[in-house]
């Protein structure tokens, strides 16, 4: 008990909010932590109809441990594993984890960062070690979502949930009529629409896949909020030493945010490829005969 009062003491002084705003306030992702935070908590909201027992969910990725205490609210007997932003995130997780419950101090922790992800294409954890994936804003990020998928479907347990939110290829559509000096504008990695994805899903044998998607609209009072936002966002590169074509920015910024979850059920069966079944040998039995002599 004096570690979790410490700890809480620690969490709500206000030199500690001063270290974190200095440490931080570089992050790519700072300047949009209000969108990842919103996202976070609507897939949270879709995830109340569905049942599921967890026991330990990788949370990939865990900006700056902002979603830990949501997740360990909804699931308090839960383990969390965050694949973080980068190494320098880790004391920002302790604190959230601390804030959260301080039982998850001895429990979960960091399992790799994005880096190491984009690098490997793996997640720093066995297989068949947790019940709930839960991603948010990712997959636009990354070169080829199915490696994601199929990461997803190793380490899920049977029955376990892959749940996940990024943006579609209509996100920033306003920029595209822009021919501006001052901007570099740039495609997402992967501009996937929720019926590609949905398609992938399959193609990974998840079962039950469930896809949709809304359009956010965002306003702009401030070409230097938008900028911010569209650099954060990685929609362009911004050279902030040539504003001569400022005016010509919207004042809108449209984000297609794509949902989705599926099921990892039948991981025992067979998978085919090129019209083939392969079967795991050890799915093969030997009947034997009870009356030979």
């Amino acid at each position: 008990m004096r570690l979790a009062k410490a700890v809480r003491q620690l969490i709500e002084s206000d030199s500690v909010e001063v270290a974190w705003g200095a440490e931080y306030t570089e992050s790519m992702t700072q300047p949009i932590k209000w969108l990842q935070d919103e996202i976070a908590e609507r897939m949270l909201q879709k995830l109340d109809i569905v049942k599921l027992d967890v026991r330990d969910i990788l949370l990939i990725p865990d900006f700056l441990g902002n979603h830990h205490a949501s997740l360990a609210k909804r699931f308090p007997r839960a383990r969390i594993y965050s694949v973080i932003e980068n190494e320098s995130s880790r004391f920002q997780l302790w604190i959230s984890k601390a804030a959260a419950n301080w039982r998850s101090l001895f429990s979960g922790g960091a399992v790799g960062s994005l880096s190491h992800l984009r690098d490997n294409n793996k997640f720093n954890i066995p297989d068949h070690s947790v019940d709930l994936i839960f991603s948010n804003l990712l997959l636009q990020d990354l070169v080829d979502p199915k490696l994601f998928l199929r990461e997803c479907w190793r380490v899920l347990r049977e029955g376990g949930l892959v749940v996940f939110s990024y943006l579609g290829p209509d996100t920033g559509k306003e920029l595209r009529v822009l021919r501006s000096s001052s901007l570099q504008l740039k495609n997402l990695i992967s501009p996937w629409d929720m019926h590609d994805l949905g398609d992938a899903l399959v193609a990974e044998r998840f079962a039950d896949p469930v896809m949709d998607m809304e359009y956010l609209t965002l306003d702009y009072q401030k070409s230097e909020l938008l900028l911010s936002d569209i650099e954060a966002l990685g929609l362009a590169n911004v050279n902030h030493h040539l504003d001569a074509e400022i005016d010509d920015l919207p004042h809108k910024l449209t984000l297609e945010i794509v949902y989705g979850h599926a099921w990892a059920i039948g991981k025992h069966l067979a998978k085919s490829h090129d019209s083939v079944a392969f079967i795991d040998v050890n799915q093969i039995g030997r009947k034997t005969r009870t009356d030979s002599h």
